[in-house]
């Protein structure tokens, strides 16, 4: 996906009965890094005390010295990684958020977005509560402390049948972690052992870097309290049809992450796969964007024979904060970011392979820039189908006025990019590549049909209902 941007949403990481929880998950977030780039986020209990440290930056940023990590005693931790989706960018807003309630401590840390938590916030607000972020996640912890239950699992579970949305939770107490999963599965949890620890991660790809082996997934719906007596599971929510986010295989998660019962470099190499099987085109070489369209364009490469080729560099130190020095250099964003291969594009007629199409701007500047190196044709193909309508459920996802699908043709984008041709993935085509059946993924930002309701939100014009398509 090239950056005119939908954003990656939180990574969560928790590990119980290892004395070296704290650099553990350090390392479990510096993994899931790429699910966001704002803040970061560690607490950590041995028993009677809980340590926390939090900070706006990247993990190496926030944790940059082995003092820190010390100071984070105990053998439970979770840990946060963040980019905003309901709340604004700031410290107040960092991950995991920290509370006493009822002279017992209790942390969360949170993946997604939660579709009734206006409603909910304006009924709490008028009981009493007072708020002290603007993140939809305290409410959880409002709802929680709110609740006539007795233990910490109930109270938490009382809350859970509360809220609404996408939700992939992980609890801190004293001398427990909880993790809980909506009913829908929106947003993946795995559940790992780590030398006779509990670790549970957003990814995979986070218990493979500190050696830990995938048990299974937290299911849609459950609920599992891990102690060092071992693990409890219970479905105390409201069953659902599940709905998970088929745009984590598509860009968000890492390719060499399991996710949803896949491998999600599977996955991609066959969306790319059907995408050379649904738009055939005669070129000498195909290029991706580099980096999350790579494996689909290995994937077209292989199903259409025609020669895969490094066409584009990308500078990865490239800092999120880069300012153009000047107005009349503004256009150089794209170029800090990527550089063509000149001599593989010049007199060829190119494939160019991305995951998606926000915007559309840097993609026409990443056009350009090919035709610019001696390209003769240019041919872009998307491994998903045209973006139409905003997520509502933990992706930082542009309003339907700046998504280019939502007010062009295809046609029309075709010409605004300046490419000889422009085709999409289809939904049915895209939907048939996961190993889960199609009626198991969420595909509303594609389709503009919602699994569940959602809300107004400023800009996207959307009734509360399910939107048609």
């Amino acid at each position: 996906m090239s950056e005119d941007m939908i954003h990656d949403q939180c990574g969560v990481f928790g590990i119980l009965g290892n004395r070296d929880a704290s650099r553990l998950t350090y390392l479990g977030l510096y993994a899931l890094q790429h699910r966001g780039q704002e803040s970061a986020g560690i607490v950590t209990s041995e028993g009677s005390q809980v340590h926390l440290h939090k900070g706006m930056g990247q993990v190496a940023d926030v944790f940059d010295n082995q003092e820190i990590l010390e100071r984070l005693k105990g053998d439970i931790a979770i840990g946060h990684t963040r980019y905003s989706t309901t709340g604004a960018s700031s410290i107040i807003n960092i991950q995991p958020f920290l509370i006493t309630n009822r002279d017992k401590y209790l942390a969360i840390g949170h993946n997604g977005n939660l579709t009734n938590s206006l409603e909910l916030r304006k009924k709490l607000d008028a009981q009493g509560s007072i708020f002290q972020t603007t993140s939809d996640t305290e409410i959880i912890l409002h709802l929680v402390a709110t609740s006539k239950k007795s233990s910490h699992l109930e109270r938490i579970c009382d809350a859970l049948n509360t809220i609404k949305g996408a939700f992939s939770l992980l609890f801190l107490t004293e001398n427990s972690i909880i993790a809980a999963r909506d009913s829908r599965g929106f947003r993946p949890l795995a559940l790992g052992k780590f030398d006779g620890a509990w670790v549970v991660a957003s990814e995979t790809c986070a218990f493979d870097l500190i050696g830990a082996k995938y048990i299974r997934d937290v299911e849609p719906g459950e609920v599992i309290e891990i102690t060092r007596r071992g693990l409890k599971s219970i479905f105390p929510m409201k069953k659902a049809q599940p709905a998970c986010c088929i745009f984590e295989y598509i860009y968000f998660a890492r390719p060499d992450s399991k996710i949803f019962g896949d491998n999600v470099d599977k996955v991609r190499r066959r969306l790319g796969r059907q995408l050379a099987k649904e738009h055939p085109v005669d070129a000498d070489i195909v290029i991706g964007i580099p980096d999350s369209a790579n494996t689909a364009t290995l994937g077209f490469a292989e199903e259409s024979g025609i020669p895969f080729e490094i066409g584009l560099i990308r500078n990865h130190y490239v800092g999120r904060t880069f300012i153009d020095p000047h107005q009349e250099i503004r256009d150089l964003d794209v170029r800090v970011k990527f550089n063509p291969v000149k001599g593989v594009l010049k007199d060829k007629r190119v494939v160019v392979v991305d995951d998606s199409i926000v915007r559309g701007t840097t993609s026409k500047k990443l056009v350009q820039m090919i035709r610019e190196a001696g390209a003769k044709e240019v041919h872009f193909r998307v491994s998903s189908p045209p973006i139409i309508s905003p997520c509502f459920f933990g992706i930082d996802m542009p309003t339907r006025k700046e998504l280019i699908a939502a007010n062009m043709s295809v046609k029309q984008i075709e010409k605004y990019l300046g490419v000889d041709s422009l085709r999409y993935l289809s939904i049915k085509g895209m939907l048939s590549m996961p190993s889960l059946p199609d009626t198991s993924f969420c595909a509303s930002c594609f389709s503009g049909k919602y699994p569940m309701k959602v809300p107004h939100v400023n800009g996207n014009k959307m009734k509360l209902g399910v939107v048609p398509a």
